[in-house]
């Protein structure tokens, strides 16, 4: 089952956590798969998804934020957009739209950063969003302070956090056609180092403070990609910081796990059918006879015949007529 642990380093500022999707994961692929319109993901575009569901995941779990956390890889390569939502809850969905073939081995930069137009951004769209309020989104691009391809998803989002949060981060992610996964350990302001476990005193140097954060760091980066698909959590944490003081706050599992959940339905579709006006619907029937609109994050189809689009822009007209379509 998927799972989702936070942790922190007793006395220390610095806090954790760990997610491993699989039966979301895989139900995800399946999906993909399953889908008549576009077939089973590549293996570089699955990967990149997965290690993208699992940093939402992380994302989503950190900041306990009441809305979705949507996350966008986008650019001028063959994957024209690469997308992870994930909602308070963990239910978690991911798509992207590939404008031609990707190789197996493709890497990131190959995928979307081909001609330096790639960026990553990151949205959050609160629940409670007031009439005219926007949602909150930060972007970056696919290279360092350099200028340099950022070669990897956790390079790209490692540097958002610095830039947009100003918070040291680390954060390993893997991801195959079983398991994604991801570690991410983050540095918390010093001025909260005292509500850790009441070990460590806000006059602390701020050398040791740094060194502690670099210790961990470097323990955390150490972890190779296999032990992070194939070990469970706890062996992770054992095995990674032994040495160190990790106190268990908070676990996801079973019920309250991460989940695929789609958020797609027949009555989202109408609304979008009715944004696009009476007379471009009734084009779209006159030359198809139907609109069929299929949701690319779980494949499922709304089909919406003459009646159904009728209906849609006059419900009262049309509301007791017993030949109403259903689907």
């Amino acid at each position: 089952m998927s799972e989702l642990h936070k942790f922190i380093f007793d006395g220390k500022p610095v806090r954790g956590m760990l997610v491993r999707l699989t039966d979301a994961w895989q139900d995800i692929l399946a999906r993909r798969a399953a889908n008549r319109d576009t077939g089973a993901y590549p293996q570089a575009v699955s990967e990149l998804l997965g290690e993208m569901a699992a940093a939402g995941v992380l994302m989503q779990g950190n900041i306990k934020f009441n809305g979705a956390l949507v996350l966008q890889i986008f650019g001028d390569g063959p994957v024209k957009v690469a997308v992870a939502e994930v909602q308070p809850d963990f239910a978690l969905r991911v798509t992207a739209t590939l404008t031609s073939a990707v190789d197996e081995n493709a890497g990131l930069p190959d995928m979307v950063n081909p001609g330096g137009q790639g960026r990553c951004a990151i949205t959050l769209d609160p629940k409670d969003r007031l009439p005219g309020q926007q949602p909150y989104q930060g972007v970056v691009s696919l290279v360092d302070e350099q200028g340099q391809s950022l070669n990897q998803l956790n390079e790209v989002l490692e540097q958002y956090m610095r830039q947009s949060e100003q918070l040291d981060t680390v954060l390993v992610l893997a991801a195959d056609d079983k398991v994604a996964a991801g570690l991410l350990i983050q540095r918390l302001p010093v001025e909260g180092e005292g509500n850790l476990a009441g070990t460590a005193q806000p006059s602390a140097q701020a050398q040791d403070i740094e060194q502690a954060f670099e210790h961990i760091a470097i323990l955390s980066r150490s972890l190779k990609r296999e032990e992070l698909l194939e070990l469970d959590p706890m062996t992770i944490l054992h095995r990674l910081f032994w040495e160190e003081p990790v106190r268990l706050l908070e676990s996801f599992k079973d019920d309250t796990a991460p989940r695929f959940a789609c958020s797609c339905s027949r009555e989202r579709v109408s609304r979008m059918i009715q944004s696009l006006g009476q007379d471009e619907a009734q084009s779209i029937l006159d030359e198809q006879g139907k609109i069929d609109v299929g949701c690319d994050f779980c494949g499922a189809h709304y089909v919406f015949d003459a009646v159904d689009v009728a209906q849609t822009f006059n419900p009262a007209a049309t509301s007791g007529d017993s030949s109403a379509s259903l689907h």
